[in-house]
C-alpha cells in the first residue's frame, strides 16, 4: 500500500471541519488502537467514519474483517482501493451512521472500533450504550475528546461525574485506554483526546434503561442542589433514595452508579 499522505493529496482529502474530521497518519499509533479490543484476525470489526482508511489499515492489517461506514463520498475511492488490496476484507456504505441500523449489516457481534468525528461520537455512543443487554456488539474502542473519555469513565465524586458515567458504567466496564495528543491529528484539533476501552457485563437485574435515564436527567440537570430538591419532579424517587439509605441532603455527584441503580430499581418495583 502506498503512503497514506500519498493517498491523501492523490484524492484531494482534505479534512473537513463540517463532518468532524481529523486524520491520523501515525501507522504505529494506529497500529496500538488496533491492538485495544485484542485479537481481531478472523473478527468482524465495525468502524464509523474511516476517512481516508488510517485505522482501517490498521484493523485489515490485524486480520479484521471490516464493514466501514463513511458518510464523505470524497474518501469512497480511496478505501475502494483499500478494498483491493484485502480482497474480501473491507465491506464500505456510504452514508450517514446516525442514521443507518448498523446491527443490521451483522450476522455476529462485532467489535466497534473507531476515530469517532468528534460531532457525533457522543450520540453514537449513547445510541450503542442503549442497546437491549446484551447488546449486539463485543467491544467498544472510541477515540473521543479527552473531556469526553473523562466524563465516560469517571469514579463518583468527581466533577467529570455525570449521566454519561452513569449511562457507561451501569452494565459495562470502562476505561481509558491510552491519550492520544492533538499532535498525532492532521489537521490538529484544539483538544486533547483519548481512546476509551468499554466491554459489556451483565446488566443488573429489575431495572429499566428508561428509569435509569429519567432518574439521572433530574439528578445531573439539577446537580448542585440536594436530590431531595433536584428529585421532586420524578413521582416517588425521594422516597426511593431514603427507602436506598441515601441521605436525600446529598447531591448527584456524591451518588454511586450502583446507588443509582438501587433506587431506578425500587421505582421499578414499586411500578409494579
Amino acid at each position: 500500500m502506498p503512503p497514506l499522505r500519498d493517498v491523501i493529496a492523490r484524492y484531494g482529502l482534505n479534512a473537513s471541519k463540517a463532518l468532524g474530521q481529523n486524520f491520523l497518519f501515525d501507522s504505529q499509533l494506529l497500529a496500538r488502537i488496533a491492538r485495544v479490543p485484542g485479537d481481531l484476525a478472523g473478527a468482524e470489526v465495525l468502524e464509523v467514519g474511516p476517512g481516508p482508511g488510517g485505522l482501517t489499515r490498521a484493523l485489515l492489517a490485524a486480520g479484521a474483517r471490516v464493514t466501514a461506514i463513511e458518510r464523505d463520498r470524497r474518501c469512497i475511492p480511496a478505501l475502494a482501493e483499500l478494498g483491493a488490496a484485502f480482497p474480501g476484507r473491507l465491506e464500505v456504505i456510504e452514508g450517514d451512521a446516525t442514521a443507518i441500523d448498523a446491527r443490521a449489516l451483522f450476522t455476529s457481534a462485532p467489535h466497534i472500533v473507531s476515530n469517532l468525528p468528534y460531532n457525533v461520537g457522543t450520540a453514537l455512543l449513547v445510541g450503542w450504550l442503549s442497546a437491549e443487554w446484551r447488546p449486539w456488539w463485543q467491544s467498544l474502542t472510541l477515540m473521543f475528546q479527552r473531556e469526553v473519555a473523562e466524563r465516560i469513565v469517571a469514579p463518583v465524586g468527581g466533577d467529570a461525574y455525570g449521566r454519561l458515567a452513569v449511562l457507561a458504567q451501569w452494565r459495562a466496564s470502562a476505561r481509558i485506554a491510552m491519550p492520544v495528543h492533538r499532535s498525532a491529528f492532521t489537521p490538529p484539533p484544539k483538544v486533547m483526546s483519548a481512546v476509551v476501552h468499554l466491554v459489556p457485563e451483565e446488566a443488573p437485574e429489575g431495572v429499566r434503561l428508561a428509569t435509569l435515564e429519567r432518574l439521572t436527567a433530574a439528578a445531573f440537570g439539577q446537580r448542585r442542589k440536594m436530590l431531595r430538591q433536584s428529585l421532586r419532579g420524578v413521582p416517588g424517587a425521594i422516597e426511593a433514595t431514603e427507602a436506598e439509605g441515601i441521605d436525600p441532603t446529598r447531591r448527584a455527584e456524591t451518588v454511586s452508579v450502583a446507588e443509582f441503580v438501587a433506587v431506578a430499581r425500587r421505582l421499578d418495583e414499586g411500578r409494579g
